[in-house]
């Protein structure tokens, strides 16, 4: 037997049981691709680990401290069919090719159920880790520049066929269904403790009130929402990541699961949302100076409160829908205490920047 096959089967067999020791499905699939990405490469003939950085996504550990490291990411054929276009074709049309990890290969598994995307590692350098106010500066000015490129450019309606839309159906629609989906849950099946029932009421409550509010914050998003534009659509500082070489910061992001069509409100809300209130002025200011030189004119402050407000309902209300429905179909526990949080998180929420009230 040839070197060359000596070393693909042991690579193949030792990532086959890590895998394995995670039940992941397409383990045979992800092993070929990566037999045939390190092929020769002499990280593969060391030490080998696997970590699991959240559910369906690890780093792949080569050749010890000094080898090499590759993300491993699980997902629906949908989901990765978007994030290859994100990776190869979309952020390449803005000159931004370079703003996303690069993406190495793609095995889907036999049966067609999963993809496997195989990335280059960023690193440790995410806002959730590092946050110092060049890393955050860096991050905010490219925001500004993907939505003021994206904006109204013509592979807005290609995003929109294999991705997500976030404009104003995206509020009004996710507030039906979750109102629908709450009034249907009048009989929960299984048991669910005592305050479950007050907590629906409370959902519905917040909820309606939303829906009567409904037509002033549409028009808000279509007289001051500004112009369509390519969305990261998942803005947690755990997906932006900056690095400090070179001559300046230079910002990166990842996870583009939830990519999408819509105002820039939808990004900008999610980046505010998880920032400090200290923080957020700071990175309004920044985000108005860096779309005002590419000719944009932002909302005051105050409609600007109600358009990111609105946005955060929307996401709120979507996640309610998802967890009614999964208690309500298929009579799914973990809905319950989700319910109850939400119940919570939506009578707590305000608007982003304080001292500001909601038009």
């Amino acid at each position: 037997m040839t070197g060359h096959a000596s070393h693909a089967i042991d690579l193949g067999t030792r990532l086959g049981h890590l895998l394995d020791e995670w039940r992941e499905p397409g383990a045979a699939e992800l092993c070929a691709l990566l037999q045939e990405l390190l092929n020769g490469d002499g990280s593969a003939d060391g030490p080998m680990r696997l970590e699991q950085l959240k559910q369906e996504v690890y780093r792949l550990h080569l050749g010890g401290a000094s080898g090499r490291r590759l993300v491993l990411k699980r997902l629906k054929p949908a989901i990765a069919h978007a994030d290859r276009l994100v990776a190869e074709r979309w952020l390449p049309m803005l000159g931004l090719g370079d703003r996303c990890p690069r993406l190495l290969g793609a095995a889907a598994q036999r049966a067609g159920t999963w993809v496997w995307h195989t990335y280059e590692d960023l690193g440790q350098e995410s806002l959730a880790h590092q946050r110092e106010p060049r890393r955050l500066a860096a991050a905010v000015d490219l925001l500004a520049e993907l939505h003021t490129r994206a904006a109204g450019h013509a592979l807005l309606p290609e995003v929109r066929g294999h991705a997500h839309d976030y404009g104003a159906h995206f509020f009004t629609t996710n507030l039906r269904d979750a109102i629908a989906a709450l009034q249907a849950l009048t009989s929960p099946p299984g048991n669910v403790p005592r305050e479950f029932a007050a907590a629906r009421e409370g959902l519905l409550h917040g909820l309606c009130a939303l829906r009567e509010d409904a037509p002033r914050r549409v028009g808000a998003l279509e007289g001051a929402g500004g112009p369509e534009t390519l969305l990261h659509g998942d803005l947690w500082p755990k997906n932006v990541f900056v690095t400090l070489a070179g001559d300046r910061p230079r910002a990166r992001l990842i996870d583009w699961d939830h990519v999408g069509v819509g105002p820039f409100s939808y990004d900008v809300s999610t980046f505010l949302y998880q920032s400090s209130p200290q923080e957020r002025p700071e990175i309004l200011r920044r985000y108005r100076a860096g779309v005002e030189r590419a000719g944009w004119r932002l909302p005051d402050d105050e409609e600007l409160n109600l358009l990111f407000h609105t946005a955060e309902c929307a996401r709120y209300a979507h996640c309610i829908v998802w967890a009614a429905m999964a208690l309500l179909n298929d009579g799914a526990q973990w809905a319950v205490s989700e319910l109850l949080d939400w119940q919570r998180w939506l009578e707590a929420l305000r608007p982003p920047l304080s001292g500001r009230r909601l038009p």
